[in-house]
């Protein structure tokens, strides 16, 4: 068989499985699930960053992961990303670096860019050595279409592209990174995050893009190494403070970018206030610690992060937080669940099932 034909074989393969879905789940939702973000939802990209030092890829990280394997996830088990995938019957979605040099068919069912240490603006990753922000994860994805337009063409690519999912889980680091930054206030700064984050979104539209889950940026004054810095172990109100006028600004904005590309539809999910609830009621979500993480040493566990020599509790689900900035399995588990089936009081306009059914 000449060059030629087999490249024809390989398009006709890539067509009907673009057509007719690459897994075989029956439970399969969506076509494909593109993540972007930072360590809440990296599932090993950092793996292949040589100078990053914001790396999961040890024990006791993967604990309670298939086979306890430490695979470059910030947990005891499955983070988000991995959750969503499995609400739409998919496979996790693979990091970006361990598909760049492979053909079409590795991204079918989707790709993860999140990369530990990231955020909306470029530098967020200092002191970590190396991350992939933002703005370089949609280029790779914009790399990854453009490669798929000229193997399907474009009706072909974008028929399964605006059906599937495109998950945003960003900007803690850019909160922690404000003290840098003090020569804004504190208003000024969440807003260039947001209007940054919108061109960025705009990108991925021109790119296929249609349908956005955005979780909002959580209670991250309540993490442990946040915690830690109060001698009573109390929330820092300064890092919540920033996070709830960032989701304000990021929420107002969605609603500006529905009525600019009128094809979008998107779910924003107040991260915010479902932590909070567990926080405050830990009882009756299952837990029984939410200071201290399950992995680490010294007070809270958070003065030394979750290495090979740390110690890690022996009951992972009664724990709110897996390491000094990261949930456990468990807690990751009811974000996901109320995203995908929550009410409206969390999940605005419509919820993960209601975007995935338009």
């Amino acid at each position: 068989m000449d060059n030629s034909s087999s490249s024809m074989s390989l398009a006709i393969l890539l067509m009907t499985l673009f057509m007719f879905g690459f897994s075989s789940s029956k439970a399969q939702m969506v076509p494909a699930l593109f993540v972007f973000g930072d360590s809440l939802v990296d599932v090993g990209n950092n793996n292949y960053l040589p100078i990053s030092t914001a790396k999961a890829n040890f024990p006791h990280n993967g604990v309670d992961f298939p086979n306890k394997k430490a695979t470059g996830r910030f947990s005891n088990g499955k983070n988000a990303a991995d959750l969503l995938a499995q609400k739409v019957g998919l496979p996790s979605s693979p990091p970006y670096l361990s598909l760049a040099s492979k053909n079409a068919s590795a991204y079918m069912t989707g790709v993860s860019f999140a990369s530990g240490g990231a955020g909306i603006f470029n530098g967020t990753d200092q002191k970590l050595g190396q991350s992939i922000p933002l703005t370089r994860q949609v280029g790779y994805y914009e790399k990854i279409y453009q490669s798929l337009v000229q193997t399907l063409g474009p009706a072909g690519v974008q028929n399964r592209i605006s059906k599937s999912l495109f998950m945003v889980v960003i900007g803690s680091n850019d909160i922690f990174d404000y003290p840098r930054n003090k020569s804004n206030i504190p208003q000024q700064y969440v807003d260039s995050m947001v209007f940054t984050l919108k061109g960025l979104l705009k990108r991925l539209h021109s790119s296929g893009a249609r349908k956005f889950v955005f979780p909002a940026i959580g209670a991250i004054g309540c993490i442990p190494s946040e915690r830690l810095k109060s001698q009573t172990e109390e929330c820092n109100e300064e890092s919540n403070s920033l996070a709830l006028k960032y989701n304000e600004g990021l929420k107002s904005m969605l609603q500006e970018l529905k009525s600019e590309l009128k094809d979008i539809a998107y779910s924003y999910f107040d991260t915010y206030a479902v932590l909070q609830n567990i926080v405050q009621n830990p009882a009756n979500n299952g837990f029984s610690e939410i200071k201290a993480a399950c992995c680490g040493l010294g007070k809270l566990k958070a003065k030394i992060p979750c290495l090979p020599l740390s110690t890690y509790c022996p009951n992972r689900r009664d724990h709110v937080w897996w390491d000094l900035y990261h949930p456990t399995e468990a807690t990751a588990t009811i974000l996901v669940d109320t995203i995908f089936d929550g009410p409206l009081q969390y999940t605005f306009p419509m919820n993960g099932r209601q975007l995935v059914a338009i």
